[in-house]
């Protein structure tokens, strides 16, 4: 299957599928597999070959929904199944180190694809980048939101010039993400876990900023304990441009009687034009985008559509990249050499919270 659709203005709002021939072996059954991975590897063809999770009996119940003709009693014996290839993982950040170091030591696996944040803390993730390199193996994160539909085509708006130099960007959520149980153990929560998905888009349109200040506040509607519970991000960039991303993970009283308006949207205005859109998440339908440029639309607001969503179709170019970069030997695009740039970027985050004031990323270099 191929899942490119140019539009009218021949934008590519979803990946071609250039490579699907090495066998997959899924560790989670969580939500986020179960019904994100898994249907979009299912849509585009990709074979899921084992699974393995904490219970397995759970994994037993998504590879009967999924036709998975594997279970194995434990990640680690998944991992050690000679006839995997790509490892799939979706397990909380303070477990996942363990399991990518036990597969880098496996000579059948040629690619990992690991869950983001890619580590609890930016030390870790650098470890793993160089023990990757050290063991030959392709490491990659999974940053979905670059291959959201909207975010796709906005990038492509941005290398074609449309809108003009850039000058401010915006993205603001207002939704809930459901965190999962074991994020209450840890110290750190929206920065890391939610706003590591918008922080990482706004380097895939503009590249590494040179400074963040991050401001924050516990939200008494978050029913235990956190610090970083509503979060505000600026950033600033080499090109010149501004960029605030804020992250209010309840957006409303949320009562039975309370009509709540959640949304994802985000903005990006140029010298020669403005592009404005939504992410499909929290309202299940598609994300969007419409633009309007001096050079090319006369001044008028032009709206690209596709049917196609983030979750799950974002996750076929998301695994697609990575089967490329091994059947093709070439860099994934989602490299963990990229992904630390995300991981220091969010430890700014927190040093900038912890000493209120911004923060250059020269203090971390990667």
């Amino acid at each position: 299957m191929t899942t490119e659709a140019a539009t009218a203005d021949g934008f590519a709002p979803d990946v071609e599928v250039r490579a699907k021939s090495l066998k997959i072996g899924a560790i989670g059954a969580g939500a986020i597999m179960a019904g994100q991975h898994l249907q979009a590897y299912s849509l585009a063809g990709f074979e899921v070959i084992a699974i393995a999770s904490r219970t397995q009996s759970k994994a037993a119940e998504v590879a009967e929904t999924w036709g998975i003709p594997k279970v194995h009693e434990t990640p680690k014996q998944l991992i050690e199944d000679p006839n995997v290839e790509i490892l799939d993982i979706a397990f909380p950040p303070d477990q996942q180190p363990e399991l990518i170091r036990h597969a880098l030591a496996q000579p059948h696996i040629k690619g990992i694809l690991a869950q983001k944040p890619l580590a609890l803390g930016l030390d870790d993730a650098l470890k793993l980048r160089d023990e990757a390199v050290a063991a030959g193996k392709i490491l990659s994160v999974n940053q979905n939101m670059r291959y959201d539909q909207s975010i796709r085509v906005l990038s492509q708006l941005l290398e074609r010039g449309e809108l003009g130099t850039p000058v401010i960007a915006t993205i603001e959520m207002r939704a809930v993400p459901h965190w999962q149980t074991f994020l209450e153990e840890y110290d750190r929560l929206t920065l890391a876990n939610m706003s590591v998905h918008h922080l990482d888009a706004l380097r895939f349109l503009f590249g590494d900023p040179e400074e963040i200040y991050t401001a924050t506040r516990t939200d008494p509607r978050t029913q235990f304990e956190h610090t970083d519970g509503i979060v505000v991000s600026t950033l600033r960039f080499p090109n010149g441009v501004l960029a605030v991303s804020m992250e209010d993970v309840w957006g409303s009283p949320r009562d039975d009687t309370f009509e709540s308006d959640f949304y994802i949207k985000w903005r990006v205005e140029g010298t020669d034009g403005v592009a404005q859109g939504t992410i499909g998440w929290p309202s299940g339908e598609p994300s969007t985008l419409t633009y309007a440029s001096n050079t090319t639309t006369g001044g008028k607001w032009v709206t690209p559509t596709w049917e196609t969503h983030w979750f799950p179709h974002a996750f076929i170019g998301v695994m697609e990249q990575l089967q490329y970069a091994v059947e093709s030997g070439t860099p994934p695009v989602l490299s963990v050499a990229d992904n630390v740039k995300t991981m220091a970027l969010i430890e700014a985050g927190y040093t900038s919270i912890a000493e209120n004031r911004p923060v250059k990323l020269s203090e971390f270099p990667v």
